[in-house]
């Protein structure tokens, strides 16, 4: 099985539950790793196309990780139907939250076929 990762793709982004939230924006970091099979030809999994989607997908004012992480998911799903497995990590640093907290994160991974 071969992985393609694209990790430390870092936006700004309007995405929380607090109204400030949606005026400030917060920083996000997200990691995509796709697993592909091992045939030839060797399919592949464009970077352009990871990394466009995980931008595309945080322009949208949106409440929770959680929505994006699934639609990150699901929008590579469709691009990359022959991926075995793909995992999504959502990671929002700094949240606005007491005391001191580096990143609060969310990962989502599933088998795609097999």
């Amino acid at each position: 099985m071969l992985t393609v990762s694209l990790h430390g793709i870092k936006l700004h982004a309007p995405v929380g539950l607090y109204p400030q939230e949606k005026i400030l924006g917060n920083d996000f970091e997200t990691d995509v790793d796709v697993w592909l099979p091992d045939t030839q030809p060797w399919p592949y999994a464009d970077y352009t196309i990871i990394q466009s989607t995980v931008a595309n997908t945080f322009k949208e004012p949106e409440l929770l990780l959680e929505t994006l992480v699934y639609s990150i998911h699901n929008q590579l799903k469709a691009s990359f139907p022959f991926a075995l497995k793909i995992r999504v990590a959502i990671r929002k640093l700094n949240p606005p939250m007491p005391g001191q907290v580096g990143y609060a994160m969310v990962c989502y991974e599933t088998p795609i076929c097999g």
